[in-house]
């Protein structure tokens, strides 16, 4: 599997865009405003695409996405999500009143969107390539994604506070190689990371202590204008496993 960033920051400016990652040609992990690096004939390849809660940073690209290539493709596009996440998805967002219900207009024989729920354990394979939805702990309903190529795996928490719950499905990965894992805040902010169910360096170091398996650790969700000091806060308090910074078009292969 392959694995491309398209955004993991937590907002925009600049190049920075909100989280979205293309896996191979035709997945995509969250649509924020990361998808508008794709051109419209990588869009249109897209058969899947895996939700992680309902935020707008991980939603705003998905209806556009779906209104740009609607009539190009002869199959519909599958959005995965938890059943709550689903409902939000319907009753907020294709409503007909903020942006139309993709999964009843028909290009064809096919509607354009469907809708796939997952559960949290469940896996989807697709072509050999296994996606399990895990736990996460966020204001919202939410999950985070492994993603397993049978060689090794990569686990996103997605938007995720103190969670003890991913880390024990964390450690039972035998092939892990690659961990991404969100810290919005820094350790001035703890009141707020705590608030808005988020990590924060000092919480991380604790969260990480539960790791029991090796494996390359990237941060992700950094608001932009603390992206350094978060840095350099996790560089102080989590120095054995030495995580690094995600990037816009880091690319992972496993």
């Amino acid at each position: 599997m392959k694995l491309r960033v398209l955004g993991c920051s937590g907002g925009i400016g600049g190049n920075l865009h909100t989280t979205s990652f293309l896996v191979d040609s035709d997945i995509l992990i969250d649509a924020g405003t990361g998808v508008g690096e794709l051109g419209l004939a990588e869009l249109a390849a897209i058969d899947h695409i895996f939700i992680t809660h309902s935020h707008m940073d991980h939603i705003c690209n998905l209806p556009l996405l779906l209104d740009s290539i609607g009539g190009m493709r002869d199959r519909p596009v599958t959005v995965y999500a938890t059943e709550a996440t689903l409902e939000i998805l319907k009753r907020h967002i294709f409503n007909w009143e903020v942006w139309p219900d993709f999964s009843e207009i028909y290009r064809g024989l096919e509607t354009v969107m469907r809708y796939r729920m997952i559960s949290i354990g469940e896996t989807v394979e697709l072509q050999g390539r296994r996606i399990t939805a895990l736990p996460a702990v966020h204001t919202v309903p939410a999950v985070g994604y492994h993603l397993d190529s049978g060689n090794a795996s990569l686990v996103f928490s997605g938007d995720t506070y103190v969670n003890d719950a991913l880390w024990e499905a964390v450690n039972s990965i035998a092939n892990l190689r690659y961990l991404i894992v969100e810290t919005a805040f820094s350790n001035r902010e703890k009141e707020l990371a705590a608030l808005s169910k988020h990590l924060c360096p000092s919480l991380l170091a604790e969260e990480l202590k539960k790791l029991l398996r090796h494996a390359e650790i990237y941060i992700t969700h950094l608001k932009p204008d603390e992206a350094a000091l978060i840095m350099a806060e996790i560089g102080d308090s989590a120095k054995p496993h030495d995580p690094k910074m995600l990037v816009n078009n880091q690319v992972f292969e496993f």
